[in-house]
């Protein structure tokens, strides 16, 4: 198969941790430059999946000199994923950004205006979406099997887990904490369900109530309070232009045994679903309540492990098919785009005390 030659723009946690193994799984990427800040990152990662002529950059837009990549993978913190991403596609190369899209609605913006202006392919590193109960139950909610969704909730909740490595805590880098962080997966996956992305109203509180405290309990080890700028949990109610209405959960740090990350609880009017315990979906069947769990294991078969593939492989192989053969992106710049501007005015709702209204 065609090798596609791309570009690596951080080599930091979220690459090492997700794309970088999944590339090279992948097989039919050739990772020809490799770019950090830090240039000791740059060099491990091309030891570890790059070939001895593989460049190592400090400045990205050297990288984007280049003229034989492709397409650049955006790994760096949220604060400059729109300017990278913009002048990548400026620079005639195709992008997959990690998530969130941007740290800002006008930046998000800008980044699906530049795609049309150059006609080259971007996508948000939404992976949640490959999950085997994720494309099961769309599939379910492109069946209609639930009917119409009026409400849904967005589950991104961590009891105590706070991200204590790289800038995760530093709101000038990130934008906010576990509402972009995980709020966003959570949220990118109920709109995808419920196809719907025409929203009329955002209402949220933000909160930073645990993070000063001393006696932690944090399953990543203790942060530090004084650098600790960004918010331990934040809620938003989302109404939709078609009177749907969406609850959003997100935190770092709550003090809840209800722990639930990048899932979606469903209702429709012939059913419901949620992730809570596997995938369960809802419903009154022959006058009686019922509760379905599709078996979402593919083992079973003698000589056959079941291993099915990561969504992280699914996402690279989605991006590779769309460079090479045209076929369409699962993550589309405009739904990351809605994501952003509602995270957004959840921020300025929390910040504000008042309900944010779209156009």
């Amino acid at each position: 198969m065609e090798k596609v030659r791309i570009g690596i723009i951080g080599c930091g946690g979220i690459a090492n941790g997700k794309h970088l193994p999944a590339i090279k799984r992948n097989g039919n990427f050739e990772i020809v430059a490799f770019c950090d800040l830090i240039k000791e990152r740059a060099e491990k990662a091309k030891k570890e999946y790059g070939t001895e002529s593989s460049k190592v950059f400090t400045d990205y837009k050297e990288l984007l000199a280049e003229k034989d990549i492709t397409a650049v993978y955006v790994l760096t913190p949220n604060k400059s994923h729109a300017s990278i991403s913009i002048d990548a596609m400026e620079a005639d190369k195709h992008v997959m950004c990690e998530k969130p899209m941007a740290k800002t609605y006008t930046d998000a913006k800008k980044m699906v205006e530049t795609a049309k202006k150059t006609g080259k392919i971007l996508t948000i590193g939404y992976q949640n979406r490959y999950r085997a109960d994720s494309t099961y139950l769309k599939r379910a909610c492109t069946n209609d099997d639930l009917g119409e969704i009026y409400y849904a909730r967005a589950h991104a909740v961590r009891r105590r887990a706070v991200p204590t490595w790289g800038v995760f805590l530093n709101e000038e880098e990130q934008g906010g904490g576990p509402l972009i962080d995980i709020g966003t997966h959570a949220l990118d996956l109920t709109l995808w369900m419920m196809n719907n992305y025409e929203v009329e109203s955002v209402t949220g509180s933000v909160y930073r109530k645990l993070a000063d405290q001393k006696e932690q309990g944090n399953a990543f080890g203790e942060w530090d309070p004084s650098v600790f700028t960004v918010e331990d949990s934040a809620f938003g109610f989302v109404k939709m232009k078609n009177g749907a209405t969406i609850h959003l959960e997100a935190s770092w740090a709550l003090n809840t045994l209800d722990v639930d990350e990048a899932k979606v609880s469903l209702c429709g009017t012939k059913a419901g679903a949620d992730m809570k315990d596997g995938l369960r979906i809802n419903r009154v069947q022959y006058n009686k309540q019922c509760v379905e769990k599709p078996d979402l294991a593919s083992g079973g078969v003698a000589f056959f492990d079941g291993k099915s593939e990561k969504d992280s492989d699914i996402e690279q192989k989605v991006f590779y098919n769309a460079i090479t053969k045209g076929e369409e992106l699962v993550v589309k710049p405009e739904q990351a785009l809605v994501v952003t501007q509602v995270l957004e005015a959840i921020y300025e709702a929390g910040r504000t005390g008042k309900t944010v209204y779209f156009d």
